[in-house]
C-alpha cells in the first residue's frame, strides 16, 4: 500500500512525527508532503494568487509552502503522478476536530482534496486538556489499529474518515465509538486588546457550548467520555429537502 502524509500544523509538528509512525505500521511505501509552517484551520484553500515552491528534503519527503490542499494537490498530480497514493492520512492534529471544526480544519481539508481525487483518506486529531500540552501517546498507541479497521470496509465514494483521540491516558481509552459529527452554538470570546500605539486588535478565542445532536450519541459526546471517535463524512453538501421545498416556491 502506497500511503501520502499530509497536515495542518507543519511538516516539523510533533503531531506529524506521530502520523509517520502509524503509517509505517502499515506500509513500507510512504511518502510526506507537509506545509513548511502551520497553517491551522486553513480549510479547504488554494494558493492561487502566488507560485508555490516545492522543497525536496530526502526521497519521498517534500515540504510546500503552501495549504493543506496544496500539498496534496502537488503529491498526487505531481510528485506521485506515475503511481498515484492508494490511502492519504492527514494529521496527527494539535486538537481535536470535531462537531463544525471539521469546516475550518485544514487537517480534514487534505483528506477532503484526496477524497476529491477519488482517494481514501483519514484524518487524524488528538484532543487536550485546557492548560495542558498534549500527550500524543494515544493516538500513537490507536492510529494503525483504527486505520486498519477503517480501510478493512468498503467506502461510498465521495466519504472520507474523520478520527479524533479523546485526552486519556492510551490504556484509560472506553472504546472507539462509530458516530456522527455533532453540533456546537458557536460562542467565541473576542478578546480585545491595546498594542503598544494605543491601537485596537483582537484575538478570536476557543470558548463554546456544546450540544448534542438530537439527543442521539456524537463525536462531541463520544470524545467526552473518554471514546475514540470516527466519523465518515460525506462531501456532497446538497439537503435533499430543502431542494424539493425551493423549487415548489420558485416554481410558482
Amino acid at each position: 500500500m502506497r500511503i501520502l502524509l499530509a497536515n495542518d500544523d507543519g511538516i516539523n509538528s510533533t503531531g506529524f512525527s506521530v502520523l509517520e509512525r502509524i503509517a509505517r505500521e502499515l506500509s513500507d511505501d510512504v511518502w510526506v508532503c507537509a506545509p513548511e509552517t502551520e497553517q491551522s484551520a486553513a480549510s479547504h484553500s488554494l494558493t492561487i494568487h502566488r507560485p508555490l515552491r516545492l522543497r525536496k528534503i530526502e526521497e519521498k519527503r517534500f515540504a510546500v509552502d503552501g495549504t493543506p490542499t496544496d500539498c496534496v494537490l502537488l503529491a498526487v498530480n505531481h510528485m506521485m503522478k506515475d503511481k498515484r497514493p492508494d490511502l492519504v492520512m492527514s494529521g496527527v492534529n494539535h486538537g481535536r476536530n470535531i462537531a463544525e471544526d471539521v469546516t475550518y480544519s485544514g487537517t480534514i481539508a487534505a483528506a477532503m482534496e484526496a477524497t476529491l481525487l477519488g482517494i481514501r483518506a483519514i484524518a487524524f486529531s488528538q484532543q487536550f486538556a485546557d492548560g495542558r500540552r498534549p500527550d500524543w501517546e494515544t493516538a500513537g498507541r490507536w492510529g494503525a489499529e483504527v486505520a486498519r479497521k477503517a480501510i478493512a470496509t468498503d467506502w461510498p465514494d465521495q466519504v472520507l474518515v474523520n478520527v479524533n483521540f479523546p485526552a486519556v491516558d492510551p490504556d484509560a481509552v472506553t472504546g472507539i465509538a462509530v458516530v456522527p459529527h455533532g453540533l456546537r452554538k458557536i460562542g467565541d470570546v473576542l478578546e480585545e486588546r491595546t498594542d503598544p500605539r494605543g491601537r485596537s486588535y483582537f484575538w478570536i478565542g476557543t470558548s463554546r457550548t456544546e450540544e448534542a445532536l438530537q439527543g442521539a450519541e456524537t463525536d462531541v459526546s463520544a470524545i467526552a467520555a473518554g471514546r475514540i471517535t470516527v466519523t465518515p463524512l460525506h462531501l456532497d453538501l446538497n439537503h435533499a429537502a430543502a431542494i424539493q421545498s425551493l423549487r415548489g416556491v420558485f416554481a410558482k
